[in-house]
């Protein structure tokens, strides 16, 4: 009865996900349905070994501890090699930031539980010792909660790059990216482009090829717009001129689209569109996407991976600013919270 049970629930989320995702790849819930949806399938799918389900499931269960022990040591190492390699800059100290906060994090699950056990009946702590007590339940389980919403976020992230998708595209937006000395493509800017031309493949046999829209406008301190580096790149790579419409006035990621979208509008016919940035930013320009109602599908491109967790926090951080999700953020954490402040002034 239980292997149904699971098995039902595992559907259900697996269901709702796919049309959540059919109507929006944007929406948060996707993150969280996603989720659930594999924790219920790893259940349901304990069943089927029989026997051997307790010994299945505890190892995963010390599996994943483990990479929660390991976690905090990945991140502060890679936060070291990124600041070695790009800078001193506040974005690059995330993965380092990360990596100590969940180290502290588990230092004060390890107090939260030890603390009573070596004081006596939980009952008798007082003065400093349980203040002690207390300060640690509650940051632990804080760090819990944001380790588990981050862990929500990044999973759906990668799903958003593996999953299948059409290629048939009649528009093709690149973002655009800083100019190295103010006039040359970056390591990154080039993934992008890349990435682009790979999606359109097939266009030499193609009656009616894609147009592709490199998007950014000329910083302060560069030479030439993004887009005219970017239409540089393409031509460079074969790309024929009548393919590339510059948007060329854009500052940010948001413009990028806006401005893009309105170039599109101005054409007759279908407008099945791809959004290109690197694999870490496609949520984000997604959800930006909906908000101009602009119906189209993320390509991420590939980041050196040292980069990638840093920039990836950041996402995070930027969609959890926006006023709806902070709000909801704080909510959940009151709501995960509650529960053990409750336990040390309820007796």
């Amino acid at each position: 009865m239980a292997k149904i049970i699971f098995c039902v629930i595992a559907l259900l989320f697996w269901a709702a996900l796919i049309i959540s995702f059919a109507i929006d790849r944007s929406r948060y819930r996707n993150c969280y349905l996603l989720f659930f949806a594999l924790v219920s399938s790893i259940f349901a799918l304990s069943f089927f070994t029989g026997d051997y389900q307790k010994p299945v499931l505890v190892i995963l269960m010390n599996l994943m501890l483990l990479i929660l022990l390991i976690l905090p040591v990945f991140l502060i190492c890679n936060g070291i090699v990124m600041i070695r390699r790009e800078g001193f800059g506040l974005a690059n100290l995330l993965s380092l930031a990360l990596g100590l906060l969940i180290g502290l994090g588990e230092a004060a699950t390890a107090a939260a539980v030890l603390i009573p056990a070596f004081a006596g009946r939980e009952g008798e702590l007082d003065g400093a010792l349980y203040n002690v007590s207390a300060f640690s339940t509650i940051f632990s389980v804080t760090v819990i909660y944001v380790s588990f919403s981050f862990a929500v976020f990044m999973i759906y992230c990668v799903f958003l790059q593996i999953i299948p998708r059409k290629r048939d595209f009649d528009y093709v937006i690149i973002h655009g990216a800083g100019l190295l000395e103010g006039d040359r493509i970056s390591k990154l800017l080039a993934d992008r482009l890349d990435k682009a031309i790979e999606a359109i493949e097939v266009y030499h046999k193609d009656p009616t090829p894609p147009i592709l829209i490199p998007s950014g406008g000329k910083g302060s301190d560069e030479k030439l717009s993004e887009a005219e580096a970017m239409e540089k790149y393409l031509l460079e790579k074969g790309i024929p001129a009548h393919m590339i419409i510059k948007e060329d006035k854009s500052a940010t990621t948001y413009e990028n689209l806006e401005f893009s979208k309105a170039i599109i509008d101005s054409f007759e016919g279908p407008k099945y569109t791809a959004l290109v940035t690197s694999n870490y930013h496609v949520y984000r320009a997604l959800r930006y996407c909906r908000k101009i109602k602009m119906k189209c599908v993320g390509i991420g491109s590939h980041v050196a991976f040292y980069y990638w967790p840093s920039a990836l926090i950041r996402e995070f951080i930027a969609v959890h600013s926006e006023k709806k999700h902070l709000i909801m953020f704080i909510v959940g954490w009151l709501l995960f919270v509650l529960p053990p402040v409750l336990s040390f002034f309820v007796k």
